[in-house]
């Protein structure tokens, strides 16, 4: 875990990209941009425009709605495509966060109804591997990280004093989640179900009791629902004999996807939040 996570300087959110975009994330989309969407783009033509002329007329007229007499052009005439993106650059890397996702939501619908490259695959690799709160459906980007679930790791991991292993665990959960280099999806899950060992040892005041005994003991003492109590056995059944996680990996496991990483960093942080209410 990094320093500044280990501290708590580094938020939830920076950790998935909600309401941001890192440096990282934002050279990685522009990359995406001129590499899989421009860079597909035949760049001459026998007779009349380019390609890439055309999608720069689209894009200065259409997405920026500036005037098509000031467009970057040749003294001869003929859209000047490096001035097109030099302009495009220029705004892309100063404007805001929300503001880019728009440029790069023009662009795949104008690929999905012009050319049909591979930009949104491509997007929605960068995304994933930045740990961003968005994804590309149906050519459009939709969030796949609610304010609600947020919040839930926020309270989880914000908690009172006497919980510091709760925060610990949570903390390097997100942190296997949300590493761009090396995310580790196995581990997470490992961690998030080990925040809620650590907060059930807690509330029945037994140090070495499994999550199946205190959560008998918490059933009794506290009158949690025997459905919740089953629910969240189950869920810990998962991280005992799927992929890995607590034990050696097998050659026919399903792999283990941030999606489910993220389900149990989010489901565990809610139990956590819940259990909270009847200690």
């Amino acid at each position: 875990m990094r320093f500044s996570q280990r501290i708590g300087k580094k938020s939830v959110r920076q950790s998935l990209q909600i309401e941001s975009i890192d440096q990282a994330l934002e050279n990685r989309l522009w990359n995406n941009f001129l590499n899989d969407f421009i860079g597909e783009i035949k760049s001459y033509a026998q007779h009349g425009e380019s390609d890439q002329a055309k999608i720069c007329r689209i894009i200065w007229e259409e997405f920026f709605e500036q005037r098509i007499d000031e467009i970057p052009s040749y003294q001869g005439g003929g859209v000047y495509i490096a001035g097109v993106i030099k302009y495009i650059k220029e705004w892309f890397f100063s404007t805001v966060w929300y503001e880019k996702y728009d440029f790069i939501e023009f662009i795949a619908l104008l690929d999905a109804k012009v050319i049909r490259t591979s930009f949104t695959e491509s997007c929605n690799k960068t995304l994933e591997r930045e740990s961003a709160g968005y994804r590309f459906v149906e050519d459009k980007l939709v969030q796949i990280t609610s304010e609600e679930e947020i919040q839930a790791i926020e309270d989880a991991i914000n908690s009172p004093k006497g919980y510091k292993t709760i925060e610990t665990h949570l903390r390097t959960a997100l942190e296997y989640l949300s590493n761009r280099e090396n995310p580790d999806y196995r581990n997470s899950i490992k961690e998030s179900i080990s925040a809620v060992e650590s907060f059930c040892t807690i509330m029945t005041g037994d140090e070495k009791a499994t999550l199946g005994k205190a959560l008998t003991q918490i059933e009794k003492s506290h009158k949690i629902h025997g459905a919740l109590k089953n629910a969240f056995s189950s869920l810990y059944g998962y991280t005992s004999d799927s992929g890995g996680i607590r034990h050696s990996l097998l050659e026919d496991d399903i792999p283990v996807t941030m999606e489910d990483a993220k389900f149990m960093l989010v489901s565990c942080s809610a139990f956590i939040n819940y259990l909270k209410t009847i200690k």
